[in-house]
């Protein structure tokens, strides 16, 4: 991990035992970047049905992006396009993709996506609603959440809270899921139920971003080599080819200054 990584301002406290699944998260991200609601940058999590009759119960939670200390997507981004901001927020420059995809390759927990539906899709993702923060206004999710299960704040409050929340109600797991994944992440969850029951996807304590770095800054040296050597062989095969055709034209030559 590099040493200027720091742990994010601000992160999101998402509990799923209260979650309803109304979805009035996703209708606001929806609307307030202006996309269909098969392009907001969050989902649902969930489990479906679970029990048996009349003993039935269901849990599901919003995922979205982690805001990750060490953002994987981020090391494997080649052009820029995704950084990470003095805030810890995991922004994203549309006008710098070029659409290869590598960020969702090496996103641990699956969060980049693309709207194949558009001509040039490019990625899509969850930016903390950093235009509504720069004006003073949470994130449009949180401010939405009927149930408040969805909060948000400063990161360090947000975790204490976590934490106070698991040791107030013995319902909950105990695990803060987003604190050690990935090396840490300013989005964390609250479940009465394992998130692996809940889909979430399993991650490691390490981040993989410094594996990524290795390759993504070794590509151009990589590249510019096999230019180079490639461009060697062609000029040398292409030297060995006039060489001979020179050599067999000479004794033609010879014969007819001979007459």
């Amino acid at each position: 991990m590099l040493d200027s990584i720091h742990k994010g301002k601000y992160a999101f406290l998402i509990d799923a035992s209260l979650c309803i699944d109304c979805r009035s998260c996703m209708v606001a991200c929806s609307v307030e970047h202006n996309v269909s609601m098969t392009s907001t940058r969050i989902w649902m999590k969930g489990t479906g049905i679970m029990g048996t009759f009349p003993d039935l119960a269901s849990h599901t939670a919003v995922f979205h992006c982690m805001h990750c200390d060490d953002p994987s997507c981020v090391s494997a981004c080649t052009v820029g396009a995704l950084q990470r901001n003095e805030d810890g927020i995991v922004v994203y420059d549309a006008y710098r993709c070029i659409g290869c995809r590598y960020c969702m390759y090496a996103c641990p927990f699956e969060v980049p996506n693309m709207n194949l539906d558009e001509q040039l899709p490019l990625i899509v993702k969850c930016d903390m609603c950093e235009d509504r923060l720069n004006q003073g206004l949470e994130p449009a999710c949180a401010a939405t959440c009927l149930t408040e299960a969805i909060q948000f704040g400063n990161r360090e409050e947000m975790l204490q809270q976590a934490h106070t929340r698991m040791k107030e109600n013995p319902d909950l797991c105990d695990h803060i899921y987003g604190e050690h994944e990935n090396g840490g992440t300013s989005t964390l969850y609250l479940s009465p139920i394992s998130c692996d029951e809940l889909c979430f996807p399993c991650v490691g304590t390490h981040s993989t971003a410094y594996s990524n770095r290795q390759v993504t800054e070794t590509t151009p040296v990589v590249a510019g080599t096999t230019a180079l050597a490639l461009s060697g062989i062609f000029l040398a095969i292409k030297h060995f080819g006039n060489h001979k055709e020179n050599s067999e034209d000479a004794p033609e030559n010879t014969e007819e200054s001979q007459s």
